[in-house]
């Protein structure tokens, strides 16, 4: 386990943002990036999770989006400090996990589930 400041872990989801690579990045449209301690209990709930949550997504993916979508309150993207390092070895191994986690969420942006994620990955 380590633990870090509340800013670094901020400065870490925002490097981790910075490195989307810029043919998914330019199609992030109204999506917002943020870091939070840990999951609230109703996300947890919505989400069915029993155990840890590193991010979570939360808004209308891309592909479900049509020409009736605006005035919509951006989608939110959170990362979640304390499981982080919970499972982090080192400061290295935090931002790495960080960074695949943002990418992650990235992809249910874009529409896949998890299953999909998961080949991708593979």
């Amino acid at each position: 386990m380590i633990h870090v400041s509340e800013e670094q872990f901020e400065e870490m989801v925002h490097e981790a943002v910075a490195r989307i690579p810029k043919r998914f990045a330019d199609h992030l449209e109204n999506v917002s990036f943020m870091a939070a301690e840990e999951a609230t209990p109703q996300q947890m709930r919505q989400n069915r999770v029993r155990g840890m949550l590193l991010g979570l997504y939360e808004g209308i993916p891309l592909p479900a989006r049509n020409n009736g979508y605006n005035g919509v309150l951006p989608d939110i993207i959170t990362v979640f400090k304390r499981p982080h390092e919970l499972m982090a070895r080192d400061e290295h191994d935090l931002r790495e996990q960080v960074r695949h986690t943002v990418w992650h969420e990235v992809a249910h942006y874009f529409g896949l589930n998890h299953d999909r994620i998961h080949a991708l990955e593979d």
